[in-house]
């Protein structure tokens, strides 16, 4: 009853999803469709995997995953899509064999059918919280195997979930294998319709250490702009943080005059307004898209990053992280892992659910301080950047804590490799 109404709604509903996800993109509105474009030239295998993540912080979550199987399985070929422009383009550049690179389909039955028509998966791999019904419906109907990766359900997601606890039991129990980042939401997965025999710990993937940014080159530019002075780093901000972080800034300068500030909003469509905060703050800066073109430019203390995957390489050179999405609620925080594998003192807001458990072990351990304004940021900041070897410890101590939580990608790869093999053996 409740997937039929579920599922009802979902036409009417259809031309407004189009109009916020699509926009003007005529290809954008032709994916979100279903309507797939695959390579043409006979190459594709029948060993058909779909990977589908939210967006940008997801693909970098189930990357060291997805290059495992291909690594193990070099003839399989791999298919992603992301509900994001940017995780899109962060999919070509971070999975750069997969196969196409798309726009998620709308979660409606005709439009699942159709891209799972013309994609043909064996193996549909569904990245954390992305529990959209009919992509498990429509893929166990085709004969396609399930599984979820880095799969976590916080608190609150529970409670949002309970409202449709049948529909997602029914999509849930059709899992073959769910890989939880902690036992709590191994046993949310549990309680929520996963079978307990499909469920297993692996840790969080996104704290894997390899997949954290440590051996990212950093573009000689942003090496210059780096170089001989103490950076605060204002990381994957949302609205109103960036106006915190600049309030901090200044109070800074006149105690460490060198003191650098970048700034790097979550979202790229944030850029135009985050340039405007900086103008009315009057403070001059560099944008890391065009820095090139400003060499001749004097060094400007401020750097607005609005360039795509560029900032866990530009953590290796911060003094001290700010990691946004975490002052006000209702976002929970975003990566605290990327400055925490940097050995950086991380800073966080008191909204940060969705990063637990690193963020109470970033606490307990020293190496992360949360902070609920700009007062506090820039008194925190100052602290650490006036004491190098408090500093240095709290950045050894975020590193520590990390490694502590990395996820343990081995055993999760073989049940997925076992689960791709039986496919094959069809």
């Amino acid at each position: 009853m409740l997937r039929s109404l579920y599922n009802a709604l979902w036409y009417p509903a259809i031309p407004l999803a189009l109009l916020a996800a699509g926009g003007r993109d005529p290809l954008i509105r032709r994916q979100r469709l279903g309507y797939l474009q695959l390579p043409s030239d006979g190459t594709l295998t029948e060993t058909r995997v779909w990977l589908h993540a939210a967006s940008v912080g997801e693909i970098e979550a189930v990357r060291p995953m997805a290059l495992g199987l291909m690594r193990e399985m070099p003839h399989l070929d791999l298919v992603v899509t992301t509900m994001t422009a940017s995780g899109r383009d962060a999919a070509r550049r971070r999975i750069p064999r997969a196969r196409a690179c798309a726009m998620a389909p709308l979660d409606c039955p005709s439009v699942v059918r159709r891209f799972v028509r013309a994609m043909r998966p064996k193996l549909v791999m569904i990245a954390e919280t992305e529990l959209w019904p009919n992509y498990f419906f429509v893929s166990h109907a085709a004969g396609a195997k399930i599984a979820i990766l880095n799969g976590r359900i916080s608190v609150r997601s529970l409670e949002r979930y309970q409202w449709a606890h049948e529909l997602f039991a029914q999509a849930l129990g059709l899992a073959d294998l769910v890989l939880a980042q902690s036992e709590d939401d191994a046993r949310r997965y549990v309680w929520l319709g996963a079978a307990r025999e499909r469920v297993m710990t692996t840790g969080n993937l996104k704290y894997d250490l390899d997949a954290a940014g440590a051996g990212l080159p950093l573009r000689p530019e942003l090496e210059a702009f780096a170089a001989g002075k103490p950076i605060l780093i204002a990381g994957s901000t949302s609205r109103g943080e960036e106006q915190l972080a600049l309030y901090a800034y200044r109070e800074l300068l006149p105690s460490f005059p060198d003191l650098a500030l970048v700034v790097a909003p979550r979202h790229p469509g944030r850029v135009g307004e985050v340039e405007r905060t900086l103008r009315a703050a009057g403070l001059p800066y560099l944008k890391a898209s065009t820095i090139r073109a400003a060499e001749g430019a004097p060094m400007l203390g401020v750097m607005l990053l609005d360039t795509m995957g560029e900032l866990r390489p530009l953590y290796r050179r911060a003094a001290v992280a700010f990691v946004g999405g975490s002052i006000a609620p209702g976002r929970g925080g975003q990566n605290l892992a990327e400055p925490a594998a940097a050995s950086v003192p991380v800073l966080f807001g008191p909204f940060h659910e969705s990063q637990e458990p690193l963020a109470s072990a970033l606490l307990a351990e020293g190496g992360g301080r949360q902070v609920h304004d700009a007062t506090e940021l820039a008194r925190v900041c100052a602290e650490l950047l006036g004491d190098e070897s408090a500093r240095a410890a709290a950045g050894r101590s975020a590193r520590v804590s990390l490694e502590r939580l990395a996820g343990n990608l081995q055993p999760g790869l073989l049940r997925l490799k076992a689960l791709a093999a039986d496919l094959e053996a069809r």
